[in-house]
């Protein structure tokens, strides 16, 4: 079972990263103009002239390939895999940039193999210039960034090495996001991780998930979770709800209504904002009570940073549901088009679960023993 939702997590966020990749940045109207009718699977580039349309992001997202989200999702997972023990800012330093600036891979959106740095957008980019040339401390790094999903996007995996303790994973996602993210972002980073970790558990459900959410999670974070699951009880089909969904959180959103020209003073540190993409992802979960296809499906066409609200949306439905919940031709075809195999990371993360469980227990033990008490 462990696998099996590993699997639906990791491979539910790299195909719903995909179908996200080609709405991004763009509104519901715009998108079904786009494409005659809402996003139903994978579509081609929203710009045909996708090397010149955004001369600062010149990215072939769309045709099944996967953005910067599940790049560096996998590279976490590699993260994992190598340190196999609970991870830290430090770890993200000493194991993470190095993957960013050392090691050449196929980067679909670039159609070209070479270092993840040449893909990841500026937030990202932040990991190096901080960590790797500015020598910052690792907990301290992300102060000064601009506040968005950056280190959220990719906290998956996290939530899966503390699979059925969310408010493990929710300490440990704080702690690796400080060397990406301060502020709200940071603060999604381990609510996202906390719901994961939720979703993972056998009995776990769509409820019990923003039970988690709202328990953990603080300031404008946990009032903008409230606001859009609040409203998406009374909603019940993602097509006539995405106006509703985007009133609900945008009280706490910096960015304002023009995604593309954020406002004066969007991404600063605030307790009282939020990000919009983790709210969002919840509400799509709960407005398809579950159902991986429609959250996803919800998520891509609220438009927006569609890629990254799908991969939040889509990894929690895919660890309720295990790998059966994604469709089996989204997932060939995301894995052809962006030349990997999109369920090889959830075994990889179910291991290194288990091998930190071990751990954790061995720890535990000697605690114990110290004090002259059995071990749970």
């Amino acid at each position: 079972m462990l696998e099996d939702r590993a699997t639906g997590a990791l491979a539910g966020a790299a195909v719903a990263d995909a179908l996200g990749g080609a709405a991004e940045g763009n509104t519901p109207a715009a998108i079904r103009e786009r494409y005659d009718g809402f996003i139903e699977g994978i579509v081609p580039p929203f710009n045909t002239d996708w090397r010149h349309a955004r001369p600062i992001a010149p990215y072939h997202k769309g045709d099944g390939h996967v953005t910067d989200d599940t790049l560096m999702t996998t590279a976490l997972v590699e993260v994992y895999d190598t340190v196999r023990d609970h991870l830290d800012a430090h770890a993200i330093a000493d194991h993470l940039v190095p993957l960013l600036i050392g090691e050449r891979r196929w980067i679909p959106e670039l159609e070209a193999e070479t270092i993840l740095l040449h893909r990841i957008f500026l937030a990202e980019k932040w990991l190096v210039a901080r960590l790797h040339y500015g020598h910052i401390d690792p907990r301290e790094a992300g102060v000064g960034n601009i506040v968005n999903c950056g280190a959220a996007m990719y906290a998956a995996p996290i939530g899966i090495a503390n699979a059925g303790s969310p408010t493990g994973a929710y300490a440990e996602a704080i702690d690796v996001a400080g060397a990406h993210q301060s502020s709200y972002g940071r603060e999604a980073a381990g609510v996202y991780a906390a719901c994961v970790a939720e979703a993972m558990r056998p009995e776990a459900t769509v409820s019990s998930v923003v039970e988690v959410a709202l328990s953990v999670a603080k300031d404008g974070t946990r009032d903008a979770i409230e606001a859009v699951t609040s409203a998406a009880t009374s909603l019940t089909d993602w097509r006539t709800s995405l106006p509703a969904i985007r009133a609900a959180v945008e009280p706490y959103d910096t960015v304002g209504p023009h995604y593309r020209a954020p406002a004066r003073d969007a991404r600063i540190p605030s307790r009282t904002k939020s990000i919009e993409e983790l709210p969002v992802a919840l509400g799509m979960l709960v407005v398809a009570g579950g159902d991986y296809r429609e959250t996803v499906l919800g998520a891509v066409n609220y438009g927006r940073d569609s890629d990254s609200i799908a991969v939040m949306g889509g990894s929690i439905a895919g660890a309720l549901g295990g790998r059966a919940a994604v469709p089996d031709e989204w997932v060939t075809d995301v894995s052809e088009a962006s030349r990997m195999d999109v369920t090889a990371t959830g075994p990889t993360m179910a291991a290194v679960a288990k091998d930190i469980w071990a751990k954790d227990q061995a720890r535990f033990g000697q605690r114990a023993k110290l004090f002259g008490t059995e071990a749970p």
